[in-house]
């Protein structure tokens, strides 16, 4: 249905050219992913060629999965800088959320990975050799991706980029699978028991293909135009409550994410008597408060009398 009346839009002030250019430097993070893959790559395949272990074997694949996973990031952070156009009026930011959907694919076939070669090394025992050297390298690969890892992580949230945030969860993954490697190996030297090795990176297997699916599950959720966080829904209803009196009302509330963006929608009754500049003002102090308690998001308004029974149509399916 067309919108009737007065029909606003509020682009943040300084928001859009913020977004595109924060996209652009977010890339520096992905280079620095991209860079970790290949260093700890190298070093976990050194790793199990030294030893012929299937749970460091495990490791080296995971690390060449993290290799794709930050290309596709960086990939991602650069189409999402890009300024909207006359296709994509509302900008690029959903890329983020394909790039984070892929990020999560990669994670669930690299625990299959894992699993089919543990499975297959429990039915063909073979010994494991050179364990100080091995768990060494491994242990010094592990610590670089933590450290780049959290990295990814908390300026993927404190910049709302869901692919940055992905791309670092996916090298947790790669320490956590070190971390029961560094178990399953250290077991196996001090027991001498082969078995524990495949076990171990069984386990561990299953552990990152939740994370995967996790993942997956977000970026569908934000593909589908999930609503923005209760907590920020809820300062939005805090600054609509402040204007609302007998005189002027609100409905047909609605939000959406698309990757760092934030959309509001709302419909703002009034006396039908009321001027178009009254209407106007009354509108640009609302918009102005809802930018003001959060700065990222787009705002949509539309007036309405309040005396106009078809003002309601569809309200059923908003807040």
């Amino acid at each position: 249905m067309q919108p009737k009346g007065l029909f606003k839009i509020l682009i943040p002030r300084n928001g859009t050219i913020f977004l595109m250019s924060d996209r652009i430097t977010l890339t520096r993070y992905a280079w620095l992913s991209v860079g970790a893959a290949i260093l700890t790559m190298g070093i976990k395949a050194a790793s199990y060629l030294v030893t012929h272990s299937v749970g460091l074997l495990s490791d080296a694949l995971e690390s060449g999965v993290n290799l794709v996973a930050a290309f596709t990031a960086l990939a991602a952070l650069n189409i999402a800088a890009q300024p909207p156009d006359e296709e994509h009026a509302f900008g690029h930011g959903k890329v983020e959320y394909l790039s984070s959907g892929a990020e999560g694919a990669l994670i669930i076939l690299a625990a299959a990975s894992i699993a089919i070669v543990s499975v297959q090394r429990l039915l063909l025992r073979q010994p494991i050799g050179h364990l100080d050297l091995g768990l060494g390298l491994t242990l010094a690969a592990s610590l670089i991706n933590l450290v780049v890892a959290q990295i990814l992580i908390r300026t993927g949230r404190r910049h709302r980029s869901i692919a940055l945030e992905a791309d670092g969860r996916h090298l947790m993954t790669d320490v956590w699978t070190s971390a029961g490697v560094l178990v399953g190996v250290g077991a196996v030297a001090l027991t001498g028991w082969q078995i524990l090795d495949p076990l171990v990176a069984l386990i561990v297997a299953g552990q990152i293909g939740w994370t995967g699916f996790q993942l997956v599950r977000r970026s569908a959720h934000g593909l589908i135009d999930t609503a923005l966080p209760v907590g920020e829904v809820q300062k939005i209803i805090e600054v609509l409550d402040a204007y609302a009196t007998d005189r002027v009302h609100y409905h047909a509330l609605r939000t959406r994410q698309a990757g760092a963006r934030g959309f509001v929608s709302v419909h703002i009754q009034v006396p039908g008597r009321w001027s178009v500049q009254r209407g106007h003002d009354l509108l640009e102090d609302i918009e102005r408060d809802i930018h003001r308690v959060l700065p990222s998001v787009t705002v949509f308004t539309h007036i309405e009398p309040l005396e106009d029974p078809r003002s309601w149509e569809g309200e059923g399916f908003f807040h």
